[in-house]
């Protein structure tokens, strides 16, 4: 078999394969998936948001930090590889986690869901963690560049680009999705090329890491044949023996066909693509699904208009009440049909 050779090395940490594993949050990969993503020679990535409901503390603040702080010794115990966390901006919790993520001497953060503009202020002299924003432009990323050099003469270690074929929250309007100019292999030559000028001038490599509907080891190959260091993938993972998500989740991923895949509204303001079920369809309907919002975990959720509490709703689809919830998944999901090992996967992406 020969192996596609191409490195991602972002500062001292270079995994075996260039591949990052999303950090998909309320329950998808947490210290299962993580870890088996790293053994198998990726990075493996724990989503954060969300975390706080599996503890048995009943102070959502409280429980949030105690959660991830198991998640990530639990995934520690498991592997030696790399691990990350996936960390939204729009957390109302956001410095706590960054803070825990630190503390507990992450390997990576991950963070999007809006532009991470003050990550490096929770960075001591000790920290080993590296900074990665998510991004769906080249404005995103000259912003957190000047910002990050001017306010703390820090260089972002790598940037990942998310495509508009991307599962779950979207970086991009509800008319921006489908626009040609958007598209993820549009956008990769763009900003690779200012990675390069920043390099030249502030002498730190940045590697860029690619996803969006990637599933295929030709998927992979284009990316990387764009100028791209590495690749994101998401959706393909759920569908795993280590997935972390109950069964029920893993199933309607692996049934899941084209015409199920919908863009719905979220409640915290961004478009986000799903599987549609009767969960969605009610709420398409004007039916509100009523709640007491006992965490208000989203800066940008209008909790008191909203009709219904998506951080609920992704918490009861996770562990395996997909009724009273939903998934979401990548543009891809159709080609999902079947469970596999992590490590099969991997090998099939990066190995002929």
């Amino acid at each position: 078999m020969v192996q596609i050779i191409k490195k991602l090395k972002i500062g001292n940490l270079e995994p075996k394969y260039p591949i990052v594993q999303g950090g998909m949050a309320v329950g998808i990969s947490l210290d299962g998936l993580s870890s088996a993503v790293a053994n198998a020679g990726g990075i493996g990535v724990i989503g954060t948001a969300g975390i706080g409901f599996f503890s048995n503390i009943r102070n959502y603040k409280e429980a949030s930090i105690e959660s991830l702080r198991k998640y990530i010794r639990n995934a520690r115990e498991k592997t030696s590889g790399i691990i990350g966390v996936n960390i939204m901006v729009a957390l109302t919790n956001y410095a706590d986690m960054v803070k825990t993520a630190i503390d507990e001497g992450i390997d990576i953060i991950f963070s999007g869901a809006g532009l991470p503009l003050n990550l490096p202020s929770f960075i001591t002299d000790n920290s080993k963690t590296k900074l990665v924003p998510i991004i769906s432009s080249l404005k995103a990323a000259q912003i957190i560049v000047k910002r990050w050099f001017s306010k703390y003469k820090y260089i972002p270690d790598a940037f990942v680009l998310e495509g508009p074929l991307a599962g779950g929250h979207l970086g991009y309007k509800n008319n921006e999705i489908f626009l040609e100019n958007k598209k993820l292999e549009n956008n990769i030559p763009i900003v690779k090329e200012y990675l390069l000028e920043v390099e030249k001038k502030y002498g730190k490599r940045i590697p860029l890491i690619a996803g969006g509907g990637l599933f295929s080891k030709e998927d992979v190959e284009k990316v990387l044949n764009l100028g791209a260091d590495g690749v994101q993938l998401g959706t393909r993972f759920i569908a795993t023996e280590e997935c972390d998500a109950d069964i029920n989740f893993k199933e309607v991923i692996i049934n899941a066909k084209e015409e199920n895949i919908t863009i719905i509204k979220s409640p915290v303001g961004l478009p986000g693509r799903a599987l549609k079920n009767s969960f969605i369809e009610s709420v398409e309907k004007g039916e509100k699904k009523p709640y007491e919002c006992r965490y208000h975990c989203i800066k940008t959720c209008d909790f008191k208009n909203a009709p219904y509490c998506i951080a609920k709703a992704l918490y009861n689809a996770a562990i395996g009440d997909i009724e009273n919830g939903f998934v979401f998944c990548g543009a891809a999901v159709s080609k999902v049909n079947k469970i596999q090992k992590v490590e099969e996967i991997i090998n099939e992406l990066f190995e002929i």
